[in-house]
């Protein structure tokens, strides 16, 4: 583990290239060269990853302060092969607000030159064109944001830095009633309620599911209760109907759950406090008192509203009646793990749906559809893990997925699946554990209602609820499978040094005040893969030991470290109720890090949280 290392390292940064090419810019394409007098932030993502999203949330404050000397370039590194089109960036670039050039790399070309080994990772270029740092997961934009004044001072101070608008070209708005809708509710009245997810507002259509009735929300980005027009959403998804009639939201990038009366049209806020959860938070509380993470959708199951809080991969519950929230599945470990609900591991929950025995969920990053039983213990109807997906029907132990964000009950106790990456609807039987395609050619599903006899789709990428008649037979697809195209790293088997690298930012020291300031988490599909070294520790170093016998595997490793400024007055900070407390950060990120062992591969595998490996 490294704590303090030479000021800067400098590494002459690799040319970016993207067989994409780039969004963003009015069609003209960019070299490093281009942007020399500039400071870079590259910013590795991919459309799917909610880590990823909250690094866009987090970088929106520095891009607007330093927008005359900073561009930031989004370098789309795909996971899943839908990522991989160039339709699909362009509208995830639209759907998430991205207000920075993108560069389009299907291929993985840049990534692999940056030498990248996990979604997000953030890179920092100097004006004169070389690396300064990275920093891999969340909680970084104020080292940066440090670091660039750094850099402003120094480079004004040579000459090297050019001032001056950066290369973002906006997109022409598009005219279409709704865009990129999340998810949709079917009203008491037969209108449709509908998350108009890129507009922030929600919106009401008519028994058509196309004449727009009203909108609620004032359709600018904020954090603001009050009536219909005056309320604010931030990128809102999940909507479920309350025994009284009134409506929650999954309000997902305020990190919140709001209340409408559809009588009124009045937004009121039940949960969260609009900052994100952080290890260590509470996890239980007064509902309006406690941080909540990227809540994706929400469903009434055993008398709570039950909530897919993608951003920590858990479930959490809402109690209506004392006004209270709390952890109800999930450990925050990513992955696929069954059992009691304090044992399960999730991975980005994005839909639910409630039947009065079960609660169905999409688990949208392995590619699996989940329920929980009334005595809340978690099970795997489909999909096996992180790294696999495709298109497959018939028995469900051998179906596949790829990312699904949405699960609909049916009333036979089937479940339609939202299968967003395969553009189409699926439909499992527990009755004889099969799974069949119900409707192809959507695009990007993220829910659906059922009306009567026939279903609604939300198709968000068309911008559109779709109706279908519900299909008496299967639709014949051809089978596909896929694996994260990642290349393995090749490590040797035996005995292999995990080395976690963190500096803390410039004018910060570790936070130790309340334990100690870093965790490690490690474990590995297949299990056997790790004869030693699974487990938590505070040691950001670890010895692992790799089987012999087990040629291939992931290992899955989860970092956190928590820093707080060191500044010669204390290093306190006046809050908003007077008192001063020192500004605490914390970074975390998770890796899985496919590997191959060969007899001359690696015995030390480094992955940066934050700093340059200075064994490199």
């Amino acid at each position: 583990m490294t704590h303090s290392a030479p000021r800067r390292a400098r590494v002459r940064a690799p040319e970016l290239i993207g067989k994409g090419g780039w969004l963003n810019t009015g069609d003209k394409q960019y070299t490093l060269a281009d942007l020399r007098g500039r400071i870079v932030v590259l910013d590795f993502w991919t459309f799917c990853c909610i880590n990823c999203l909250h690094v866009l949330d987090e970088l929106r404050e520095l891009e607007e302060r330093h927008r005359d000397t900073v561009v930031i370039i989004g370098v789309h590194s795909p996971k899943f092969v839908h990522e991989a089109e160039h339709q699909a960036v362009v509208d995830a670039v639209e759907r998430y607000g991205v207000e920075h050039p993108v560069l389009d790399d299907p291929e993985l070309a840049t990534w692999k030159q940056y030498a990248v080994r996990a979604w997000p990772t953030l890179v920092v270029i100097d004006p004169e064109g070389y690396v300064v740092a990275q920093h891999a997961g969340e909680g970084h934009a104020h080292a940066i944001a440090r670091l660039v004044e750094e850099l402003e001072a120094e480079h004004e101070a040579k000459g090297t830095l050019r001032r001056g608008d950066g290369p973002y070209v906006p997109p022409e708005p598009e005219p279409t009633a709704l865009r990129f809708p999340g998810k949709a509710l079917l009203l008491p009245s037969g209108t449709f309620l509908v998350s108009d997810t890129t507009r922030h507002q929600l919106v009401e259509l008519a028994e058509d599911a196309e004449t727009v009735v009203r909108r609620i929300g004032s359709g600018a980005r904020g954090f603001t209760d009050g009536t219909a027009t005056d309320a604010s959403f931030s990128e809102p998804q999940g909507l479920a109907l309350l025994d009284d009639g009134s409506v929650v939201v999954a309000d997902t990038v305020n990190h919140a759950l709001r209340h409408l009366d559809l009588a009124t049209g009045e937004v009121t806020t039940l949960a969260g406090t609009g900052r994100q959860w952080w290890q260590g938070s509470p996890t239980s509380g007064p509902a309006r008192e406690i941080d909540l993470s990227s809540p994706w959708d929400v469903a009434v199951f055993g008398g709570k509203v039950w909530i897919a809080m993608a951003g920590v991969h858990q479930l959490w519950a809402y109690d209506p009646e004392h006004e209270t929230v709390a952890v109800a599945a999930g450990t925050t470990n990513e992955g696929l793990v069954d059992g009691p609900a304090a044992e399960a591991w999730f991975a980005q929950p994005s839909g639910l749906a409630a039947t009065p025995e079960r609660l169905w969920l999409a688990d949208s990053e392995t590619s699996a559809l989940r329920w929980v039983d009334l005595e809340g213990h978690v099970h795997t109807a489909v999909g096996t893990g992180l790294f696999d997906f495709g298109h497959r029907d018939g028995a469900a132990e051998q179906a596949l997925l790829q990312h699904p964000l949405g699960v609909t009950a049916l009333p036979d106790g089937s479940v339609a699946v939202s299968d967003t990456y395969n553009h189409v609807l699926r439909r499992y039987d527990p009755a004889t554990g099969e799974v069949t395609t119900l409707a192809t050619d959507l695009r990007e599903p993220s829910d659906a209602v059922l009306v009567g006899e026939d279903i609604v789709v939300v198709e968000s990428a068309r911008h559109r609820l779709t109706r279908l008649r519900l299909p008496e037979e299967a639709v014949r697809v051809e089978s596909v499978a896929h694996r994260t195209r990642r290349a393995a790293t090749e490590v040797a088997p035996g005995r292999l040094r995990l080395d976690v690298i963190f500096q803390a930012p410039a004018g910060q020291k570790l936070d130790t005040r309340y334990g100690p300031s870093t965790r490690l988490l490690v474990s590995s599909t297949p299990p056997e893969l790790l004869l030693k070294g699974e487990g938590a520790d505070t040691d950001l170093t670890r010895e692992l030991d790799l089987n012999p016998a087990v040629t291939e595997g992931v290992l899955h490793v989860s970092a956190m470290a928590a820093s707080c400024d060191d500044d010669p007055d204390g290093g306190t900070s006046r809050s908003k109720t007077g008192g001063e407390y020192p500004a605490c950060h914390v970074h975390q990120q998770d890796w899985g890090v496919p590997v191959r062992l060969t007899a001359d591969g690696a015995d030390r595998l480094p992955l940066v949280l934050a700093g340059m490996d200075q064994d490199a």
